[in-house]
């Protein structure tokens, strides 16, 4: 196995299990993660996952250009563009539009090329102040495939997200907390008790306002203001109608905690 899969309570953690070669992503790889994210998505009594890369080195470097370079000799390399369609893993995370589960990346060391485009699929990115990233793929006449050409300009300032795809420059964690890219950069030591407290306030919050908040935020992102008030969101229609939505405010002013039931 490539990638190790663990759930723990409500929450499911996502090991990308290749340390030797900085977690970088090989076919067999992809096609695990796509078992895993179908399990992801499907298990109700899941509410969270982590994303994270194996050692202390790298989240993950991407492509397994070896892989690559010796499918290409062979004349078993398909040239590539835009998205996973046909390839092994797809729909891969990265095209996975409708997945309503919030996901933190866990980031330590290098998040380069498609490793980069994983965390910037994430929800919440927690980084440890090691960390570097960057979309290096037009240094190797390539181009960030899985989305980090239309992720990094929407999550960062155009101009700035540009400079860095047309030069594959790297950024360290300092930089993409400044440009609002990651959501907290902590000690490598403290990381773990970081992503935690991420997971602890997410599960705090009921599962189907979290979907319904993830959804309408993204599916609304480029829609007018009215527009975006005025159309019809799936997860939304099951909170408004779910016991959740009626526990919340019970609990509240039975001053106790909420017990959730997904439902």
């Amino acid at each position: 196995m490539t990638v190790r899969y663990q759930k723990q309570e409500r929450v499911a953690y996502v090991t990308l299990d290749r340390p030797h070669v900085l977690n970088a992503m090989d076919l067999r790889t992809h096609a695990e993660l796509a078992e895993i994210w179908d399990d992801f998505e499907a298990d109700d009594d899941i509410w969270v996952g982590v994303l994270t890369g194996a050692g202390e080195r790298a989240f993950s470097v991407g492509q397994d250009l070896k892989e690559l370079a010796a499918l290409t000799e062979r004349g078993q390399a398909a040239p590539s563009t835009f998205g996973s369609r046909g390839k092994p893993g797809w729909p891969r995370l990265t095209e996975r539009f409708g997945l309503a589960k919030p996901l933190i990346g866990r980031v330590d060391g290098y998040a380069l090329g498609g490793g980069c485009e994983l965390a910037l699929a994430c929800d919440v990115i927690v980084a440890s102040d090691r960390s570097v990233f960057g979309l290096t793929e037009a240094r190797l006449g390539l181009i960030p495939g899985a989305g980090g050409v239309f992720r990094l300009t929407r999550q960062v300032p155009y101009r700035v997200a540009v400079g860095h795809l047309i030069t594959g420059r790297r950024f360290d964690a300092a930089r993409a907390y400044e440009l609002g890219l990651v959501n907290e950069v902590v000690p490598a030591a403290e990381l773990d008790a970081s992503v935690a407290s991420w997971v602890d306030d997410i599960l705090s919050c009921a599962p189907l306002s979290v979907r319904a908040i993830k959804e309408a935020a993204a599916s609304s992102a480029t829609l007018p203001l009215a527009d975006a008030f005025a159309a019809r969101y799936a997860w939304e229609e099951q909170r408004m109608h779910s016991a959740d939505a009626i526990e919340g405010p019970l609990a509240f002013v039975q001053r106790r905690s909420p017990v959730w039931l997904g439902r």
